[in-house]
């Protein structure tokens, strides 16, 4: 493996925490998995985005800090080290759902936050279109998760993709999975292993499966 720290972004519904588990298992990688089940504010939120948007972001944003600041750096690249997400999905989702006089007070403490915490040696963005995110959010059901609409997962997908192009910090790797389905073929699971194991410069590179 070319890198030591990993993280998995996308949109929801893609499939990130499933292919860091396999990643991790098959690899013998430490992982960190987001915990989101514990925010009170989520169930609320789909139903009264302007009401509780801001309280969201806050929970989520200092317990991806604290989970990731309890795991030391050293600890992070002594090994390989899978995440299922980037800290940095803190600000685009705030970008998304918050006003613009929330994200003054969101961004100052944010920065704070970001300035302490690793970067990752490589970052993978898992792309589908909205219909496959659709469905697979359908299948697993969860009940605070059945009124997201269309727009809304195409506003979270154009902000990462805007971030990728500003950023120079560390490789981005986009994995396009629309016609290709890691979990039940083998096949296109080890092509996933084998790509993440080549190394690429700083920017953002592309691959379809």
């Amino acid at each position: 493996m070319q890198y030591n720290f990993i993280c998995i972004e996308g949109n929801i519904g893609v499939g990130k925490t499933t292919l860091a588990k396999k990643i991790s298992e098959d690899c013998n990688a430490r992982l960190i998995l987001e915990e989101f089940t514990n925010n009170p504010f989520l169930p609320n939120f789909y139903k009264e985005p302007e009401k509780y948007a801001f309280p969201l972001e806050l929970f989520f944003m200092a317990e991806r800090y604290k989970q990731l600041k309890g795991v030391k750096e050293q600890e992070i690249f002594s090994t390989f080290t899978v995440s299922d997400y980037f800290f940095i999905k803190s600000r685009l989702f705030a970008q998304n759902n918050l006003s613009s006089d929330e994200l003054i007070l969101f961004y100052r403490l944010f920065d704070i936050m970001l300035s302490s915490l690793p970067k990752p040696d490589l970052l993978i963005y898992l792309h589908t279109n909205i219909k496959s995110l659709q469905a697979n959010i359908k299948k697993r059901d969860r009940s605070y998760e059945r009124d997201i609409t269309d727009e809304y997962l195409l506003k979270i997908q154009e902000k990462y993709f805007d971030f990728f192009k500003k950023q120079k910090d560390f490789p981005v790797l986009i994995i396009d999975i629309i016609d290709a389905d890691f979990i039940k073929d083998n096949a296109t699971y080890r092509k996933i292993i084998s790509t993440i194991k080549q190394p690429y410069s700083l920017g953002v590179h592309q691959i379809d499966l």
